[in-house]
């Protein structure tokens, strides 16, 4: 289920422009709502777009847009929070290079 990026409340199965959240009124169809919304890519997505979207949490008109499953947490999370993302990527990173 897809979840708000602001707030976490569920989101319908599918979202439009003008679609908001229940909840909280942000709007729904936006990058950090997306499956291809990636911080570690360029422009912060996985999908071949032309121009960088400059508000990730603004509606806009993206024609890859694909509501992630959990988008509360952003796609890389997929349902963990943030943070426990990344401290699970600095454990790694710890054990492929060691403590120093």
């Amino acid at each position: 289920m897809a979840t708000c990026f602001e707030c976490g409340a569920p989101l319908p199965s599918r979202v439009y422009r003008n679609t908001l959240c229940e909840s909280c009124g942000s709007d729904a169809k936006v990058c950090l709502n997306c499956d291809f919304y990636d911080e570690g890519a360029q422009w912060q997505c996985r999908e071949t777009i032309s121009e960088p979207v400059r508000e990730k949490n603004r509606a806009n008109f993206c024609d890859f847009f694909r509501l992630a499953a959990a988008s509360g947490a952003g796609p890389a999370g997929k349902g963990v929070a943030k943070d426990e993302t990344k401290d699970v990527a600095k454990d790694a990173f710890s054990r492929l290079f060691g403590d120093e």
